[in-house]
């Protein structure tokens, strides 16, 4: 089953952002059982949204990359996550 993930990073800022980014997803290549990945500037931080193809495709990438690109760039904030029932594409 997909899952979601919300990420509201107070205080992130874009360069810790592009530092995960570039550690964890070199040239922009989402990892594998990722769906979908946006991020962007909020009012008081950074927001992520990622939809995975299972929440052990999503474990496996932050036990492999995420959990210590996050650490060394300072971010902590947890996300949400939430099964998916229902996803549109253009």
């Amino acid at each position: 089953m997909a899952i979601a993930l919300v990420f509201h990073g107070v205080g992130v800022t874009q360069a810790q952002y592009d530092q995960v980014v570039q550690e964890t997803t070199p040239g922009n290549k989402p990892p594998a059982g990722m769906l979908y990945h946006a991020g962007g500037p909020v009012a008081d931080g950074w927001r992520v949204v990622e939809v995975w193809e299972s929440q052990e495709a999503a474990d496996r990438f932050f036990k492999e990359k995420l959990g210590a690109a996050l650490q060394k760039a300072g971010i902590t904030a947890p996300p949400e996550v939430f099964p998916v029932h229902n996803i549109m594409q253009a």
